[in-house]
């Protein structure tokens, strides 16, 4: 695959931010987020008669829209507590792909996804300073497709955060006037005051240990795979009735506990990302911007893998989350005293503790975008998470989920090769 970069420019607001909301401040989940990696996603759009008249300056007309929407998309980094609201802008370029969208879709990888976005995730990492907050990518194929990458600073939004902003510039690409659509930011800094996380650079070593050696590979659970799963892990002594996320999540952690136990691990936990817009009372707009997240905890004690046990225990500790919950939990910064502590006894055992990460994008509006030429086909990204970890996202039809999976190359192998992963999930499936 080919790209040519065709332009690439600012774009900034299309109407200048209030002066009294040039300063954003960041909450304690944004100052930790700061360690992670960009969130990228890519919707893929096949050929319409519409997509020739969506011609490139309405489609940067309807991001300067949006932009003024969600203003501190188009800031800067000001200091690690605020974020300057200064207009300065987001990246916008357009690139040529030779050849048709579906060498790309029918074989998804996640080295070709990469080029299709206007940077690389991981760069974060290492460069905390100096650049844009979002950054999009208008990719135009011979065949007449369009795949639009766009990515954000963890820093300043989760995933629900870009997934809002993506489904605001459709809207106004398809004429919806932006004064009527929900472009909500939130000063999330008074949920979670910012904290002093000397300390927390433990967090980054941990999650970028072993980048090198990691490999990243999409598993595909369809609708009836997962309904015979929920149906065979249902009326259990742990849980009644799992989830679909509930049951992919402990069909994976499953796979991997299993293969733990062979090392002798004595502390197995899996770790979800829990959206807590709708968690809190009262419940925040569901275009809140910002890290409203919270680390649900799962632990597993036995050496047995009870896979109707590990849903349950999912279930537990993601329902426990609450207004009440949070409140208590962020009260006087102990969540981050915990997580600090936390790391330091990784740090120094790193064998006593098995780690398997949840992140989960099901039923955000991503298969919702529309910039006046239809659906997506396919929604992916290209994200490397931490090691040992899963990025979970709807199939086309919401039904099923797609899994991109990150281990040890090692790992991975052994992975693939469990029974119950060959049994329920497809790899690499064409779209």
């Amino acid at each position: 695959m080919k790209i040519q970069i065709i332009s690439e420019e600012i774009i900034k607001p299309i109407d200048p931010t209030p002066q009294h909301r040039k300063t954003y401040k960041l909450s304690a989940n944004d100052q930790i987020s700061a360690f992670l990696a960009d969130v990228p996603v890519i919707l893929f759009y096949s050929p319409t008669k519409e997509i020739s008249s969506k011609n490139s300056d309405h489609l940067k007309k309807s991001f300067s829209k949006a932009l003024t929407l969600f203003y501190p998309f188009a800031g800067r980094i000001k200091d690690e507590l605020s974020i300057d609201c200064n207009d300065d802008g987001a990246t916008y370029i357009e690139a040529h792909v030779a050849g048709n969208m579906s060498e790309i879709v029918e074989q998804p990888d996640i080295h070709q996804l990469e080029q299709l976005l206007p940077c690389k995730p991981d760069e974060n990492l290492l460069h905390q300073t100096s650049r844009v907050m979002l950054a999009a990518q208008v990719n135009y194929f011979d065949c007449g497709g369009i795949a639009i990458g766009a990515c954000i600073r963890h820093r300043i939004g989760d995933a629900s955060s870009l997934a809002s902003f993506v489904k605001c510039w459709g809207a106004i690409s398809c004429g919806v006037d932006d004064n009527n659509v929900d472009g909500v930011v939130v000063d999330c800094a008074s949920i979670f005051p910012p904290q002093d996380l000397s300390g927390l650079s433990l967090v980054r070593d941990f999650i970028t240990e072993n980048s090198d050696s990691k490999t990243v590979k999409r598993f595909v659970f369809d609708g009836p795979k997962i309904a015979a799963l929920r149906g065979k892990l249902s009326n259990g002594p742990y849980l009644d009735r799992p989830t679909r996320i509930e049951v992919v999540s402990a069909l994976i952690w499953g796979a991997f506990v299993g293969e733990e136990n062979e090392s002798k691990k004595v502390n197995k936990m899996a770790m979800h990302a829990v959206d807590l817009r709708k968690r809190l009372d009262p419940p925040l707009p569901k275009h809140s911007m910002g890290n409203i997240i919270h680390a649900a905890v799962a632990n597993w004690p036995t050496k047995e893998v009870d896979y109707n046990g590990l849903a349950g225990k999912i279930h537990d500790s993601i329902s426990m989350i609450n207004n009440d919950y949070v409140n208590e939990v962020y009260a006087d910064g102990a969540y981050f005293n915990l997580i600090r502590q936390r790391m330091e006894k990784i740090a120094k055992d790193p064998n006593n503790c098995s780690t398997f990460m949840f992140t989960s994008w099901c039923r955000f509006p991503l298969y919702e975008v529309d910039f006046g030429w239809g659906k997506p086909i396919w929604v992916g990204t290209a994200i490397w998470v931490t090691p040992n970890g899963a990025i979970l996202l709807d199939t086309r039809d919401c039904e099923g989920i797609e899994a991109w999976v990150t281990l040890s190359k090692e790992e991975m192998v052994k992975f693939e090769q469990k029974p119950d992963i060959l049994a329920y999930a497809s790899f690499c499936p064409t779209i």
